[in-house]
């Protein structure tokens, strides 16, 4: 059991995947890049670029990369990074298991890149 404190310690958001494809000689992972709206950042740096985060995901058997350009899905994006296959990852998204397969959270309705999940 964790205490509410700790959970209000995961910041997860919402994120939109501009990037995705499958890493060579890795059947289970796909990397995914997401546009999480940090607009925060973006105002310091003065920059329109948006503010991407990089995720290593084991769903590659189950999704096709091209399917996934542009869907919405919450992202834990305060995890601390991990190497997986020679890939930074720098978060991690959401799923249901169901049958042992992953299945993706996607918003009801479309909301802006960095949206907090609440």
């Amino acid at each position: 059991m964790i205490s509410f404190e700790d959970f209000k310690k995961l910041d997860i958001r919402i994120g939109k995947i501009i990037s995705a494809e499958r890493i060579p000689d890795a059947d289970k992972l796909l990397k995914l890049v997401f546009d999480i709206g940090d607009h925060e950042r973006q105002a310091r740096l003065d920059s329109d670029e948006p503010s991407t985060r990089q995720v290593i995901a084991g769903i590659a058997e189950y999704y096709n990369p091209e399917d996934l350009i542009g869907k919405e899905m919450p992202v834990l994006v305060n995890l601390e990074p991990r190497k997986l296959r020679g890939f930074d990852s720098n978060g991690m998204i959401l799923a249901v298991g169901a049958d042992d397969k992953p299945v993706l959270l996607y918003p009801e309705e479309e909301v802006p890149p960095g949206s907090v999940v609440k």
